[in-house]
């Protein structure tokens, strides 16, 4: 089977397979996966860059297979919304979780249907005010700056942003900023954050920002804001000529007062709460398709993230304490005492023989993934499923199986587990921190090749 064949025709074939999700989802796990050679920049899924994406044909797939139009999908740590994206251009529902602000910014984008072309000139005509602000008030912008950040915030701005730089990008989130509350706003400060986070270039002295890895490089010549913001805004609007399917089915999906006009423009449900507290209601979700995090903080997100987040008013602070709450930051403080499967207690001993520290990091992994994997089972009606596309991570030598870790604890909180499949990274492609290297010898040569795919069944 080409791989451009698979999932076509299961909206219609699932109708079969009532009471069967285990033998179906098992069936999708076998078939391959890797989705290589295929383009992932369709849509709006190039809109901006984001660390260890899934590739949106793998998400599109599973869709097809486990569920039919008008089901809801859930995915609980949401990312840039690849998941939501998929299902919504395939005619289901679709409803996500973040505590990421930046990764809500995105999805709320890429999710809500504007007028490409409309929000292409609005961003010339504020490329264009930015331009005369920078020129002609230079004094007024230079206080603006000191009345805006606080002191920690200007530090980091000083350290990583010219001067130049710092002027222009205020001058372009002002003009971003009078825009009222809406989908062009939110699109244009994607264009606006995506001129900072880029995976080559950009306009602060940081490299390997896209790869959540910065580090300052004083002989960088960034470029200007201005300039990096034109390109991304004419790359953003291009999109509109190459989506795969009409957005025609969205009035279809949403309630409201009738007014066509109206439901085009409703988002698709975005929450900024815990994937382990959703605040969905139980057994009300047909699907869910997402991606956790790599165990040890191995992808920082806020570490990259906060170099936009800052312009749009969040404090370093306040930044630093969202990062405290992700699922696999390497606090080792608060730990639950609860003993976790056999599975996982098994690696982490084998683990603390090497290094105790990255034990107690790994068993928080593990325990805030149960919390995850226990909402995931409340919130799936009875006979669907769930699907994790999770990455292992090597620490201190020792490979800690994440992908069999996580499966035992979807068997412990009352999962049917389906199967797990394996799939290699596309590397030419998919945005990781590594890179090849004749001799793989590297320590980050020696992870994220491949990644797993945990297929759970609610009984």
């Amino acid at each position: 089977m080409k791989i451009a064949d698979l999932g076509k025709d299961h909206d219609v074939q699932l109708e079969d397979r009532s009471g069967r999700s285990l033998d179906a989802t098992r069936a999708a796990l076998d078939a391959n996966l890797d989705f290589h050679g295929t383009d992932g920049a369709y849509d709006s899924h190039a809109w901006h860059p984001f660390p260890a994406k899934f590739p949106p044909q793998l998400p599109e797939f599973f869709i097809r297979q486990l569920s039919r139009p008008g089901d809801l999908i859930l995915d609980p740590m949401l990312g840039s919304g690849t998941t939501l994206v998929e299902a919504l251009r395939l005619g289901r529902r679709a409803v996500g979780c973040d505590i990421d602000p930046l990764a809500r910014l995105i999805a709320t984008a890429k999710l809500t249907h504007i007028d490409l072309v409309a929000v292409l000139l609005e961003g010339k005509r504020i490329l264009s005010d930015a331009r005369e602000d920078y020129h002609q008030s230079p004094s007024r912008l230079e206080r603006a700056f000191a009345a805006r950040f606080d002191a920690a915030t200007q530090n980091f701005i000083n350290y990583w942003f010219p001067s130049q730089q710092q002027l222009e990008l205020l001058a372009l989130v002002q003009r971003i900023e009078a825009l009222p509350e809406g989908g062009a706003r939110n699109l244009l400060q994607v264009v606006f954050s995506s001129t900072i986070i880029a995976k080559s270039g950009g306009v602060s002295l940081a490299r390997d920002l896209a790869h959540t890895r910065p580090h300052r490089d004083s002989q960088k010549t960034p470029v200007s804001a201005f300039a990096e913001f034109s390109k991304r805004l004419q790359r953003t609007a291009s999109g509109h000529t190459q989506r795969k399917t009409p957005r025609a089915y969205m009035p279809a999906l949403f309630e409201g007062d009738g007014n066509p006009a109206q439901k085009y423009a409703t988002p698709v449900p975005i929450h900024a709460t815990s994937a382990a507290d959703t605040g969905l209601p139980a057994e009300s979700v047909d699907l869910i398709v997402t991606s956790p995090p790599y165990a040890s903080n191995a992808i920082d997100y806020m570490r990259a993230h906060k170099f936009s987040l800052v312009w749009f008013g969040w404090k370093l602070a306040d930044l630093g304490h969202i990062r405290s709450k992700y699922v696999g930051h390497n606090a080792v403080t608060g730990l639950n005492s609860g003993m976790l499967p056999a599975q996982c207690e098994d690696i982490l001993a084998e683990l603390s023989a090497l290094d105790d520290k990255k034990a107690l990091v790994l068993r928080r992994y593990f325990e805030e993934m149960r919390g995850v994997i226990s909402e995931m089972r409340r919130v799936l009606k009875r006979d669907r499923a769930a699907i994790m596309v999770v990455g292992s991570s090597r620490l201190r030598g020792l490979d800690v199986e994440t992908h069999k870790g996580l499966a035992s604890i979807g068997e412990c909180a009352g999962f049917l587990l389906a199967g797990i499949g394996t799939r290699l990274l596309d590397r030419d492609k998919r945005m990781m921190p590594a890179r090849w290297d004749q001799l793989k010898s590297s320590q980050i040569e020696k992870r994220m090749h491949e990644e797993y795919v945990i297929g759970l069944v609610k009984p």
